[in-house]
């Protein structure tokens, strides 16, 4: 057991009331003393729970240096916190968090000539290795978080990722850090010759007794520091006290390094950078289960590949049963555990040289073997290995995973045999676990089968930890290859380290922190590994019903759907993906979907938010939510946030008036028949200036944002006086959403030539129908219902012949694949229509046989842009394949989303998040495109964004390819 952790009283009433305020007037960046934000930042990516005492958002160096400065006054614990992904608890802790992701996060300077970069502590890693591989150099650790860990998180637990076998921990690449003490001393640290050490101790002060104790510390425990470390390169538990011997340079910034904020602050670092092989190919290699792939790792690491990684068939499994990277698993070779190996040259050749020149040599103790020379089939592949922490997590009907005991490190010779005995202890204690990591370091990770909901549960956890700590000891190894150890492991330092050792790492705590306020007991007289837990045996939160979505895949439970976040934070990534993209256009936490989670989460929980669905926090997190679906997608848990908010809002408007927006733009559908009685009125009128602005103001509709037109003639009544049936041809039924029927008819009646011009008979439903997508965002729910189940009343005699239903709106049809069945669960024409709904591009482009008679061809090029919600369900595969079947060429880059969201982009309040999302990816890539590169996107948000946004005119697929028929014609 651990010692008995002495726990200073926190400030609190009075004495709280006074420290809140004097950093509000002292700080230029935000604080946040109430409920709902510490609440926001009371976990991690761990097994973990504190409320802290505030939030404080620096807006610079100088910003922390006075928090500190306050918080010494009141004596006040720190915890400086990055991206928020750590796995071990090192980032929660009951103390004032110091975030400093939001504005500290900048390449301050680059010297490719030096490979030198000066960085701000939350700085994203992948922002770092943008901005070297300019010059063709990266910064090697490349954490699976890289797309949006932060610099300052990966010094504080000395990271890694799959390239430290060319590159080494974080430790190994930086140069100095600039530090501030507690006490509030502020110097730079790094190597340290000899000369210089006497010459700062003789210099007297703060800092000089600082450099004193450390030598002292050095010289009384050298035998020790030489001896009682583990001899692996793995090794991230413990202080790095080996870098302060004389032959390592006295390096005090690499002894810093790894201390998760236990010892000093990180105000900003000089980062080391290595050169980047342009050319990467990848070779992944079966075997027949994960401890052989053990064993080979040494052969395959002895032929010089920049990655070397493992994967089980337990995240292989659990990936199909979520129905995630289906496509990247399809790649795969053979085999039930594989090794990821990555070569890299200056050229294509050189690089698949080396990669054959494995295979030759490795392929004879394989099951099977693949080259991959497409860098999307090799990124694929890597995303496999990418969602491992989460891949086993939220499986319907399966016993949760944790970590916990998701790091151990072991020399890379022992790693098939520790494997076997670990797989042993495992089936011992009748736990299930992943195994995956970084097979060429010995590194493994995995998330287990603990119970840690039950008293008994949470003992068997513990002595299981115990019984693996003791394991990894036995095998030379280190509890932590990488996360770090904060709460889950520190406990178990003594198992690890000799007697000597852990007076020492006390010592070196006591000269940087003698009060033990910062990030008080995560490493030195620590808490218990198994309290402060996130859901422990007294987790009870309040599970709210009745509902008015079946939450199905988890079992009916909104609680547990709002738990599935377990932290990850791939939400909170720059660029690459969709999601989320109210975080990029705020950069605030509570506007991520882990942060919205998280206030989900804790609005069950009670403390400090209040309990219920009448919760302010809550609504304003979840009133800046696109509903882009992208989560539900791109979360490696499958967050989805869209159905949350939905839900929430259903119940927070039950205490609540509505706003404007809601009736306007939520009942849309309403307004636009009206208005398609008399379009041309209806466009003259709002028009006029007058009218123009009484229009904006009654509509809560943004001044910038122009009032969208009415198409001069909707679609179906157009299409009444020109539909025709040809006998022999199958049916299909054109959707007539809203805002394709009233607003941008052209691609309605462009689906209708093509679809005929296919061979298809195209019918419509018998009346004015609407899926009801707008109602969602501001929680009219028994409304959509009603809606639906009109929907499913017209489309009945379709359903009964068994027809397909084709739209051109997606977020119509995620309508139909989704909220349909979530909110119809028992009706079987509901999960007809689920199954039988379609895009126009996906529906034509699964055809094998096509009436076309030659198939219509243009010349060019088309950029195309998806909408969130295709993104989200079937993505732009067959808009590609059909749009290529024309002959064009056809680019889809990553633009993100458009930022317009149906209503969102048109409310006053979210204009210039709006912007700022469009202006993120989707507007630097449209003007880029040359003028006659045709731009398409089948989403009408998007095409009005792009439209309003750069000039440029954006086509629906479905006008392309009529555009296509005509020229043919």
């Amino acid at each position: 057991m651990s010692p008995e952790v002495d726990t200073k009283a926190l400030p609190a009433g009075d004495a709280l009331e006074k420290l809140d305020q004097k950093l509000r007037d002292r700080l230029q960046g935000e604080v946040y003393f109430d409920p709902g934000n510490r609440a926001l930042y009371a976990t991690d990516a761990s097994n973990y729970r504190q409320v802290p005492v505030g939030v404080v958002i620096p807006r610079s160096a100088d910003d922390i240096e006075t928090a500190v400065a306050i918080a010494r006054e009141f004596d006040a614990p720190i915890l400086m916190r990055g991206a928020g992904t750590s796995l071990a608890g090192q980032t929660c802790n009951a103390a004032i968090v110091l975030d400093t992701s939001r504005y500290l996060n900048r390449v301050t300077s680059l010297d490719p000539e030096k490979r030198l970069a000066s960085v701000e502590p939350g700085v994203v890693c992948d922002t770092l290795r943008n901005a070297a591989e300019k010059h063709g150099l990266t910064f090697g650790p490349d954490p699976s978080t890289h797309t949006h860990c932060t610099l300052g998180g990966m010094i504080g637990n000395n990271s890694c990722g799959a390239h430290s076998v060319t590159s080494g921990k974080t430790v190994d690449n930086i140069e100095s850090l600039e530090v501030l003490t507690y006490d509030g001393l502020r110097l730079t640290v790094g190597p340290t010759s000899e000369r210089e050490l006497e010459r700062i101790i003789q210099a007297g002060g703060r800092r000089s007794e600082i450099y004193s104790a450390l030598r002292n510390l050095r010289d009384r425990y050298d035998e020790a520091i030489r001896n009682d470390f583990p001899d692996i390169r793995r090794r991230v538990s413990g202080y790095n006290l080996d870098a302060l011997l004389p032959e390592n340079g006295f390096n005090v910034a690499a002894a810093l390094i790894g201390t998760e904020g236990t010892c000093a602050i990180t105000l900003s670092a000089q980062a080391k950078l290595i050169p980047s092989p342009p050319h990467r190919t990848l070779v992944v290699l079966g075997y027949e289960d994960i401890c052989q792939a053990g064993d080979r790792a040494p052969g395959v690491l002895a032929t010089g590949p920049l990655a070397l990684e493992g994967i089980d068939d337990q995240i292989v499994s659990d990936m199909r049963k979520k129905g995630m990277g289906i496509k990247a698993l399809e790649g795969l070779p053979d085999g039930e555990g594989w090794l990821l190996a990555e070569y890299g040259g200056d050229t294509e050749e050189e690089a698949q040289e080396k990669a054959r020149d494995a295979i030759r040599q490795l392929g004879e103790h394989c099951v099977d073997t693949r080259l991959y020379t497409d860098p999307a089939e090799a990124s694929l592949v890597w995303s496999v290995r990418k969602s491992g922490a989460a891949a086993t997590n939220a499986l319907p009907g399966e016993a949760e995973t944790y970590p916990g005991w998701e790091d151990a490190a072991v020399d890379p010779e022992q790693v098939g045999n520790y494997l076997r005995d670990y797989l042993k202890l495992l089936d011992r204690y009748g736990y299930r676990s992943s195994l995956y990591g970084h097979f060429g370091e010995g590194c493994i990770h995995g998330r287990t089968t603990f119970d840690l909901s039950s008293t008994e549960g949470v003992a068997k956890w513990r002595r299981f930890t115990e019984d693996a700590a003791d394991l990894v000891v036995r095998y030379g190894g280190s509890l932590s290859g990488e996360h770090g150890d904060g709460q889950a492991r520190a406990e178990l330092w003594p198992r690890m380290f000799s007697d000597e050792l852990m007076s020492a790492f006390r010592e070196f705590k006591a000269i940087w922190d003698p009060g033990n306020r910062l990030n008080p007991h995560k490493l030195i007289d620590p808490y218990r590994l198994d309290e402060n837990l996130r859901t422990g045996p007294d987790h009870d939160p309040v599970d709210p019903q009745p509902l008015h979505f079946s939450f199905h895949k988890d079992e009916g439970s909104f609680a547990a759907a709002a738990g599935r976040c377990v932290g990850v934070g791939k939400c909170r990534s720059h660029q690459g993906g969709t999601m989320c993209p109210s975080y990029r256009g705020t950069m605030e936490e509570k506007h991520s979907t882990r942060g919205r989670a998280r206030l989900l989460f804790e609005m069950l929980e009670g403390d400090p938010m209040a309990v219920g669905w009448d919760n302010d926090t809550v609504h304003e997190a979840l009133d800046f939510c696109l509903g882009c679906k992208a989560c539900k997608h791109e979360c490696p848990v499958q967050v989805d946030m869209a159905t949350y908010k939905a839900e929430f809002m259903a119940h927070y408007y039950e205490h609540h008036r509505r706003p404007r927006q809601a009736w306007t733009m939520g009942r849309i559908h309403e307004w636009s028949r009206l208005a398609g009685m008399a379009p041309t009125v209806f466009n003259g009128l709002a028009a006029l200036p007058g009218v123009n602005t009484l229009v904006h103001r009654l509509a809560g509709i943004a001044p910038e944002r122009a009032l969208p037109r009415f198409s001069p003639r909707p679609f179906t009544r157009s299409y009444k006086s020109e539909g025709q049936e040809h006998p022999g041809r199958p049916a299909v039924v054109l959707w007539p959403d809203t805002f394709n029927n009233y607003l941008d008819a052209g691609a309605a009646r462009a689906a209708r030539q093509v679809l005929e011009a296919a061979g298809f008979n195209v019918r419509l439903p018998g009346r004015p129908v609407c899926c009801g997508r707008p109602l969602y965002d501001y929680g009219l729910l028994d409304r959509a219902r009603q809606r639906l189940e009109q929907t499913l009343a017209t489309l009945q005699p379709a359903i009964d012949e068994g027809l397909p239903v084709v739209g051109l709106e997606p977020s119509c049809m995620s309508v139909f694949r989704d909220e349909l069945v979530n909110l119809l669960p028992d009706d079987d024409r509901a999960r007809y229509l689920a199954g039988n709904s379609w895009l126009l591009a996906d529906f034509l482009a699964s055809r094998d046989r096509l009436a076309w008679s030659p198939a219509p061809q243009l010349e060019g090029r088309v950029m195309v842009h998806g909408h969130c919600h295709q993104s989200a369900f079937d993505g732009l595969d067959g808009t590609r394949r059909l749009l290529d079947g024309l002959g064009l060429e056809v680019s889809t880059p990553d633009n993100g989303c458009c930022g317009m969201a149906g209503g969102f982009g048109f409310e006053e309040d979210k204009y210039e998040a709006s912007q700022r999302i469009a202006e993120s990816a989707l507007y630097p890539v449209v003007r880029s495109t040359d003028e006659e590169t045709f731009i398409v996107s089948d989403g009408f948000s998007c095409r009005e964004q792009i439209r309003r946004g750069t000039g440029r005119t954006a086509m629906h697929s479905a006008e392309l390819l009529a555009l296509a028929l005509d020229r043919q014609g």
